[in-house]
């Protein structure tokens, strides 16, 4: 006896709403080109958000690197030392610049001219330690683990000093550590000079402690 079977249905017996649901499962299995393009577009945006705020941090550990290692070209590329002078110059100098320009001679004649003979017969002031002790690979290492003031004459143990986010913005962003032996901290301030390129071009020193004068955690 032959077995009996069942025909198969034709799309044409199949009903409109049948058909339709169909193509709708169709449709959703189907990879989506502009689906696809999507969600490249939405990764590629997050990324690019999460590496532009950590590029700074980044900057600062590739600094911390290149002054361990001693590499000064590669510490040329990312330090501003035109800026990092001008800028722990008046940090350094005991006799700091005044803030605001002294009267001209046409505004006030005798202070001007007693100004000009005190200059004259004073010796200059000592400014401190040199800016340029600062400058070294050493004493920039040793500033990025919380070296401080110290920075330029004394070795800091090596420690993993982690920067603290203090001011984030689109061109310039502000980090600081905190000291190792007296807890004052150290700001590093960069400058955005490309999409991904920080520069190192401000330093803070932590603030002339007394002696056995401690600054609390």
């Amino acid at each position: 006896m032959a077995a009996l079977t069942t025909p198969a249905s034709s799309p044409e017996e199949t009903p409109v709403w049948g058909r339709a649901q169909a193509a709708r499962e169709a449709e959703r299995r189907r990879p989506s080109f502009k689906r696809l393009i999507l969600n490249l577009i939405s990764l590629a945006v997050v990324l690019a958000a999460v590496g532009f705020v950590a590029a700074p941090f980044a900057a600062f550990y590739a600094i911390r690197a290149a002054a361990e290692a001693g590499d000064v070209e590669g510490l040329s590329q990312l330090v501003d030392y035109d800026d990092l002078r001008a800028a722990l110059r008046p940090q350094l100098s005991s006799r700091p610049a005044p803030q605001t320009p002294a009267p001209s001679i046409i505004e006030d004649p005798i202070g001007a001219i007693r100004r000009h003979f005190d200059q004259a017969v004073q010796p200059p002031a000592p400014i401190g330690p040199d800016v340029e002790a600062y400058l070294s690979p050493t004493a920039i290492n040793a500033l990025t683990r919380g070296g401080g003031r110290a920075s330029s004459t004394a070795s800091v143990a090596a420690k993993d000093a982690w920067p603290r986010p203090r001011y984030w913005g689109v061109n310039r962003a502000r980090m600081s550590v905190r000291g190792v032996e007296d807890g004052g901290e150290t700001l590093f301030t960069f400058e955005r000079r490309g999409p991904y390129e920080w520069v190192l071009v401000h330093v803070g020193l932590p603030p002339r402690q007394q002696a056995g004068e401690r600054s609390e955690p």
